[in-house]
């Protein structure tokens, strides 16, 4: 990393911190988005009607197996051929959401399947609503099993949001890919946005530490 690399890294610090701050904002709102949803699919899964469960269950499925590239690329260019006209920011957050839905709603299934039945028939003994059931009962016990798995999840997000720049959403990596075309150090700056979302991936792992701390059972 010469000087000359840093004398372009500070002519390109704003372009650069646009960039970063697309990412985080595509990031969190995907992952915030993409989380209560999976809740409600979740919840589908284990307690809908039979017809309920197939429905969710064949969208699960079929989000799943489908590459996120091609529902970035649905989102913006096969919705717009029904009349839903989303600029490349709001598809790529759509298409982010709509995959994270599926895997956090695998989780929150797992995680309430494997809460003894006995929990849930002594809320209703003593009058709780589903919804308390839920609140008091059985989300704190999902939510301690199943965040682990949430942090992978949302740190997928975080590497996903990459690929919208296919569309011309001006995140990091389009901004990075714009200033290599300009200065001819890529692996300098790829590097450097590789420590990037590094960061942000870390402050997801810390953040998902805590939660799990405030959430343990007292020895």
């Amino acid at each position: 990393m010469d000087f000359s690399f840093l004398d372009q890294l500070w002519l390109a610090r704003i372009p650069l911190l646009k960039g970063l701050g697309v990412s985080v904002s595509i990031s969190l709102l995907s992952i915030v988005v993409g989380t209560g949803l999976g809740v409600f699919v979740g919840l589908a899964l284990v307690y809908g009607f039979r017809p309920v469960k197939w429905i969710v269950r064949g969208y699960t499925d079929f989000i799943r197996g489908t590459p996120v590239l091609v529902l970035v690329l649905a989102s913006y260019y096969v919705l717009s051929t029904i009349g839903i006209d989303l600029g490349p920011f709001q598809a790529g957050v759509l298409a982010l959401a709509v995959f994270c839905s599926s895997h956090v709603g695998e989780l929150v299934r797992g995680a309430l399947q494997s809460i003894p039945k006995g929990q849930t028939e002594a809320a209703k003994a003593i009058g709780l609503t589903f919804a308390q059931t839920f609140t008091y009962v059985l989300g704190p016990q999902a939510l301690r099993q199943a965040l682990p798995a949430w942090v992978n999840t949302a740190a997928e997000m975080v590497k996903a949001s990459t690929l919208l720049s296919i569309i011309g959403v001006s995140e990091l990596l389009l901004r990075t890919q714009e200033l290599i075309s300009r200065t001819f150090m890529s692996l300098e700056f790829y590097f450097f946005a590789g420590f990037l979302y590094f960061v942000i991936n870390y402050g997801i792992e810390r953040f998902g530490r805590y939660v799990e701390r405030k959430t343990a059972v007292p020895s």
